[in-house]
């Protein structure tokens, strides 16, 4: 009998204690999104318990000792639409970092029935827009935790081919894709990506730092320019702030080691590593072809009193494509393959600072992919190499201003330095799939290029239920021969009643000839901006307070396309 008790208390006991201890806790920042100023008093609280918090002067929010699980979390203030995170995950590894960006509610109805709102508003953006946070990334179904992948399954997106992250956005083509990483344009956000498209085989952005995303298929506003069909931002999160710590990583393809935490009270940092583990899984197996990538992400943050902020933010990533030439078999197969070697980086410094109905910030930025293509016969000789640089070195400035309760102003400005260089060697007489024969069998060049935008946009609520958002922006690219394109941007909500508005937007959009295009032959400096015309109509419907129908027609008019 005594050992019987004995073995209940040491069964039972520290079951009880772990169950005591299974607590973590909620954190973050509650902050208007036009001006981004701190919302001090805001209500933070978990729905469904009656555990919550207020925000302090700074905006910032801490609830301790919450049970672990999965949670919805609500940020609300008076003159504000309250916010709702989803999927909230709480664990004792870390804290949960949430930031509530509120719009102002200024649209009054007869009668007004307070929902939960689980769906963001952009008052910049209309219509065709999802933002999606890590837990909906992370549980995507086929996204493997792959940052783009986890898009193409929305309406209107479908990959180029299986296994890829091509994505074709309402008919456009892999190339027309912005990637945008915590406000820096990146060209391709994939390893193994291909020349002047947007796609490749996986995402090399850690998931595990993934603050939100935010995707548009169109009708995107004039801020974004120099791509025609999508747009998607990624926004990263912060090293936590109460102590380092990290975790290894192994998924379908890869391992590494994140790690997190404080420099001081006013700075954090987080850093990550990984590599693939495909090389020894295809060295073992006895295939032909072994890839091999690495990459690595890290960011710092400094908060320079209460208005300023400084943050430093580098991406990298190496991709190799190793051939097991030992048999001739190897050989043989390896001849129908196109190996390609890649380094790219992306490093930026932004400056950001408050002053009361709005901010502005500058960044600098440097974007820089080594391309290495190769491709050789049964007898190992090249049939078709490409050695290119691409340095894309960035200044770029922008400034929101909340006019007043309805109404903000975006202007912004950017010029881009481009180094280009490369070595390219076809095979003699080519002929494409076309039926065109190439009239070159090698181009080698070197070249400066440089491009100018600069954008504005107004947006107002008028007569309480109707938004309008009107805009424009000048693009110029010095080594085409037409060099200037303006973009007027337009888009339109009319709230019907407060469950249901129409949305419309159109444009022009522009996109510049690839750098490889330019120097493979000279005529093709003759090539225009490609032109797209884009018309979008839609409703949507609140169903439930967590249900939301949206039906969307548009019509994509392209000119100049090569």
């Amino acid at each position: 009998m005594r050992t019987m008790i004995f073995i209940l208390l040491v069964v039972f006991i520290p079951v009880n204690l772990l169950s005591q201890q299974a607590e973590g806790k909620i954190y973050g920042i509650v902050i208007d999104k036009i001006s981004q100023e701190p919302l001090p008093g805001a209500n933070v609280i978990i729905l469904g318990s009656t555990q919550g918090a207020a925000a302090a002067l700074n905006g910032e929010f801490v609830i301790e000792n919450v049970n672990v699980g999965t949670y919805n979390v609500r940020a609300s203030i008076v003159g504000y639409t309250p916010i709702v995170k989803s999927d909230v995950v709480v664990s004792t590894a870390k804290p949960s970092y949430l930031k509530f960006e509120l719009v102002n509610s200024v649209i009054e109805f007869d009668e007004v029935t307070v929902t939960t709102n689980f769906f963001e508003f952009d008052p910049t953006e209309t219509g065709s827009i999802k933002k999606f946070g890590y837990e909906e990334i992370r549980r995507s179904p086929g996204g493997f935790e792959d940052v783009v992948r986890a898009l193409s399954i929305l309406p209107g997106v479908a990959q180029q081919s299986p296994g890829r992250n091509d994505l074709v956005v309402r008919g456009g083509a892999p190339s027309e894709n912005l990637y945008i990483i915590d406000g820096y344009v990146v060209p391709n956000i994939n390893h193994f990506g291909t020349q002047g498209t947007t796609g490749g085989p996986l995402s090399y952005i850690n998931l595990d730092y993934v603050q939100s995303t935010t995707f548009s298929t169109g009708g995107f506003s004039s801020q974004f320019g120099d791509k025609l069909s999508s747009v998607l931002q990624i926004d990263l999160q912060e090293g936590r702030k109460n102590q380092i710590g990290g975790k290894a990583l192994v998924s379908a393809s890869q391992f590494g080691f994140n790690l997190d935490g404080p420099i001081n009270e006013n700075s954090s940092f987080l850093f990550s590593v990984r590599r693939s583990y495909l090389d020894f899984i295809f060295n073992a197996a006895g295939f032909a072809f072994v890839p091999e990538y690495y990459d690595l992400l890290s960011k710092v943050n400094f908060n320079i009193g209460q208005n300023d902020k400084l943050s430093f933010l580098f991406v990298g990533a190496l991709d190799r494509v190793k051939f097991n030439n030992d048999k001739y078999e190897n050989i043989l197969d390896n001849s129908r393959i196109l190996g390609s070697n890649q380094n790219q980086y992306l490093f930026g410094a932004s400056y950001r600072h408050l002053f009361g109905d709005g901010y502005y910030s500058v960044s600098l930025s440097r974007n820089f992919v080594d391309y290495d293509t190769f491709q050789k016969d049964t007898l190992l000789n090249p049939i078709f190499v490409n050695k290119s640089k691409e340095a894309e070195n960035e200044i770029k400035a922008d400034l929101v201003y909340k006019l007043s309760r309805s109404s903000e102003l975006n202007i912004g400005t950017n010029a881009k330095l481009i180094k280009f260089s490369t070595d390219v060697l076809f095979p003699q007489n080519f002929v494409t799939s076309f039926g065109d024969t190439l009239p070159l069998n090698k181009a080698s060049e070197s070249k400066y290029f440089y491009k100018l935008g600069l954008y504005a946009q107004y947006s107002n609520i008028f007569l309480e239920r109707f938004r309008y958002n009107i805009g424009g922006r000048l693009d110029f690219f010095n080594e085409i021969n037409r060099k200037l394109y303006v973009s007027p941007r337009l888009s339109l909500t009319y709230n019907l009643d407060e469950l249901t508005k129409i949305n419309f937007s159109t444009g022009l959009y522009y996109q510049t000839p690839s750098y490889i295009w330019l120097v493979a032959d000279k005529s093709n400096r003759n090539l225009k901006a490609v032109q797209v015309q884009q018309y979008i109509l839609g409703l949507e419907r609140l169903l439930r307070e967590d249900t939301r129908l949206k039906i969307e027609g548009f019509y994509k008019k392209y000119q100049d396309y090569p």
